[in-house]
């Protein structure tokens, strides 16, 4: 059984042990300062996870668990000068540090190092595994398309936004855990039941985080209320503007653009019309929906029981949820 403490503590021993070139260091400086943000590490969490479940010598996983781990940075380089962010996990985003010519620049590098670190795996796997990283990396850049596409539009459907989320988020962890359990020796079936716990466990993990934005500080004392300023498209305000009166719409979609109301103000607005319409209460009910499904398709997995027992742990710590 894997320690999952063990586990990350050897996925950032072996991103630390990666050595950069130290010249032209504009270049290379923003690769290291983006890998040492932290974050959860949970891509390659659950790569190796996943792969411990069907082997018994997950180490192998590590370079594609990496791999992984710097084209997710190397997104949100990009994300950041997409979104103009000043900021990432609490300190300057590269783009605001270095400039946007850097950014483009040092993402482009950290994708092409992530495939370096893929052509480590081993050669009889790789034409599989470069296959479905290829998918999952183009998923993801059809999700942050459709995601930039929606901020123009005044209507955006759930099924729509779902998608997107799924393109967004869950692809790259589906494209994870089927690398993991590729290398691990799975067989195609069990292949295609860890992506369906990875999209829908993904999907709970965006719905989670669109309530939080709204709502964390009832639960976790965090600055909240950002995606309600930005008028951002998320679930909570599509749900809203599908079941709100013709009234309430109007109000969900002008507040945040309301010079005569402060940020508290207009957060207040806004979550004022979610609360009218149980918004918040249809969400948990998506979001547990979600992770319930995920976690279902554990149980259909040909390994045995007690060798998910480390990643179901994992997920359910991720939703914030005992069981």
């Amino acid at each position: 059984m894997q320690d999952t403490e063990r586990l990350l503590a050897s996925v950032e021993n072996y991103l630390a042990q990666q050595e950069l070139p130290s010249e032209p260091e504009k270049l290379y400086a923003p690769i290291g300062y983006s890998l040492s943000g932290g974050g959860k590490r949970l891509r390659p969490m659950l790569l190796m996870l996943t792969c411990g479940i069907f082997s018994d010598r997950p180490e192998r996983a590590m370079p594609a668990a990496a791999a992984v781990e710097v084209f997710h940075n190397f997104t949100l380089l990009h994300d950041d000068i997409m979104d103009n962010a000043a900021m990432r996990r609490g300190k300057p985003s590269v783009a605001a540090r270095w400039g946007r010519n850097v950014a483009i620049l040092s993402g482009d590098a950290m994708l092409i190092w992530a495939y370096r670190l893929l052509g480590q795996v081993e050669p009889a796997l790789l034409p599989r595994i470069l296959a479905e990283f290829n998918e999952m990396a183009i998923g993801v850049c059809e999700g942050q398309q459709y995601d930039m596409d929606y901020e123009e539009r005044q209507k955006v459907s759930v099924v729509e936004y779902m998608r997107m989320i799924e393109l967004k988020t869950s692809v790259l962890l589906g494209g994870a855990v089927v690398i993991g359990a590729l290398l691990g020796g799975a067989t195609a079936e069990d292949c295609a039941r860890m992506r369906k716990f990875a999209i829908e466990l993904g999907l709970a993990f965006q719905l989670q985080d669109d309530l939080l934005d709204s709502y964390g500080d009832e639960r976790l004392g965090k600055p909240i209320g950002g995606d309600i300023l930005e008028g951002k498209q998320t679930y909570l305000m599509i749900t809203a503007m599908s079941r709100a009166s013709e009234e309430d719409r109007e109000v969900l979609r002008h507040t945040h653009t309301d010079p005569a109301l402060s940020p508290a103000e207009k957060i207040a607005r806004v979550k004022a019309v979610y609360d009218k319409y149980d918004i918040p209460r249809l969400t948990e009910q998506q979001i547990s929906l979600r992770f319930e499904r995920a976690l279902a398709q554990l149980d259909t997995l040909t390994a045995e029981p007690g060798r998910t027992a480390t990643l179901r742990r994992y997920a359910e710590s991720l939703m914030g949820r005992k069981h």
